[in-house]
């Protein structure tokens, strides 16, 4: 075999540092985003927050006086956004692969950042809440109990899930007691029932029936049908969620006022004792554009409280020297290489998002105007064809970014949704159908609810081509309970 040498021309995409920053810039969240752009304050000597400077250039000129003002008019003029004029010799001395106005054009903010900028993002959260159990053991420890007897309420309590329930049988709790206790099953009956009596009321209780049922006992003997919404829980549960009122009515003896009102009383009773001790923690969003209505038109901006504003810091840059290779000289150069990598990506990924946002406004002025019901079908290919952009790039920047709307706040991503073909040809948004369902159920006679074959009767007649199936995915979707459920008394 004959050895020979060969030139080959082709294109590749390397993923450089650069590219693989702006990547991971363009998918952070808000909140996120700031911690990354703290960490590079906190490394990197080159940068600085604006509002650091010109707090800093301002507390000069109030010790100093006219002469400081005098003595430092460059970094005034870069402040104001005016021209530098150690840029061209700057430019000169750094042999970097893009040129210094790219970055550093004078004034090098990249955003504009409110007075509340000194706030701690996370000073409003709240610290580790009480949880139920640690509330049950406090009262109690307040209650006259003897040792014995809050060694077992321990340990119901212990057996107590999220939701207020007894999540093990009271027979393996009495097992798992020490044996010196000698407790009985009278003895645990009787603990649970004081623990049962707690606030919340009916908490460890076996089932919906026993909490109830613990509840009703709790309320003044003179409540007005207390009897009858007794019976309705403890004799006739299954009827009452199966919402079998006629039966119920038979079955009881009971008069339809007299059902009303037992049902009534029944429905300000709480099924989950323990669902307000939720240790689910509250989830913050920072809304990373707005959108105000101004003369009649859309107009979208950036959040200007997303991040800080940044710059180089025109000092420490003007130390860097090309001809000097000492390793602070190399140690500056990396850092200033690295901060306008850094001030580059962030108004690349602001542009984006600015991009993004408008093409969704655009696209969406309907739901804007009218509301869900008039949601127009949007991919992620469609922006990215009108962006030009790549579709993977619209969907980092789509994740996780919240969007102010005078409708509310919303995730980039709601507003995208598949479509369904309508009976003249054209598209109807998912969303949109999702909406018109639970328009259509909100207003339903309760005494007789929509079944789901009769809302894809109704679509249809509207123009809109769904099955039933489908309606029962989107009613589901929307936690609409089905019709047998929706029933209710005339």
């Amino acid at each position: 075999m004959k050895q020979s040498l060969q030139l080959r021309l082709g294109q590749q995409l390397t993923m450089t540092p650069q590219l693989q920053q702006a990547i991971r810039l363009l998918q952070l969240p808000t909140l996120e985003l700031r911690m990354e752009i703290q960490q590079a304050l906190e490394s990197n000597l080159m940068l600085e927050a604006a509002e650091e400077a010109e707090l800093e250039a301002a507390a000069e000129r109030d010790e100093d006086g006219a002469e400081a003002s005098e003595a430092a008019p460059d970094r005034t003029e870069q402040d104001l956004g005016g021209e530098e004029p150690d840029a061209a010799r700057l430019t000169e001395d750094l042999p970097v692969d893009s040129s210094w106005e790219d970055v550093y054009d004078g004034s090098t903010t990249y955003s504009h950042s409110g007075s509340d900028d000194e706030r701690d993002l996370f000073e409003n959260q709240s610290g580790g809440e009480e949880s139920l159990r640690d509330y049950l053991i406090w009262q109690l420890q307040m209650a006259p109990i003897s040792p014995r007897d809050m060694a077992i309420a321990e340990a119901i309590v212990d057996a107590v899930r999220d939701d207020g329930y007894l999540g093990e049988p009271l027979e393996e709790i009495g097992a798992g007691l020490p044996p010196e206790l000698e407790v009985e099953p009278d003895d645990l009956q009787a603990v649970l029932a004081r623990v049962q009596r707690l606030d919340p009321v009916g908490v460890a209780a076996r089932d919906v029936r026993e909490a109830l049922l613990v509840q009703l006992d709790q309320l003044d003997p003179a409540t007005p049908h207390l009897a009858a919404a007794r019976e309705l829980v403890d004799q006739h549960l299954e009827l009452l969620v199966s919402r079998q009122f006629a039966q119920l009515k038979r079955r009881m003896r009971l008069d339809l006022e007299t059902l009303q009102a037992a049902l009534a009383l029944v429905q300000t009773l709480d099924p989950r004792p323990g669902a307000r001790f939720s240790t689910e923690r509250t989830e913050y969003v920072v809304p990373d554009v707005f959108v105000r209505r101004v003369n009649g038109d859309w107009q979208v901006e950036v959040n200007p409280d997303a991040c800080p504003r940044l710059r180089v810091n025109s000092y420490y840059a003007s130390l860097v020297r090309r001809a000097d290779n000492s390793r602070d000289n190399s140690l500056m150069r990396q850092h200033l290489q690295e901060a306008r990598w850094l001030i580059k990506s962030l108004r690349s990924r602001n542009d984006t998002l600015l991009k993004v946002a408008e093409c969704i406004v655009e696209r969406q002025r309907g739901f804007l105007e009218q509301g869900e019901e008039a949601m127009q079908p949007l991919v992620l290919r469609e922006v990215a064809e009108t962006i030009e952009m790549h579709e993977s790039t619209v969907s980092r920047i789509t994740n996780q970014k919240y969007m102010h709307t005078p409708r509310g706040t919303f995730e980039f991503k709601y507003f995208f949704s598949s479509h369904v073909q309508t009976v003249d040809g054209g598209e109807c948004s998912a969303t949109a159908i999702r909406a018109r369902i639970r328009r259509l159920v909100a207003d339903e006679d309760p005494a007789s609810p929509l079944s789901d074959s009769r809302l894809a009767e109704i679509l249809r007649e509207e123009g809109i081509n769904v099955a039933r199936r489908t309606v029962a995915k989107y009613r589901e979707a929307m936690a609409i309970a089905s019709s047998t459920e929706r029933k209710r008394l005339a």
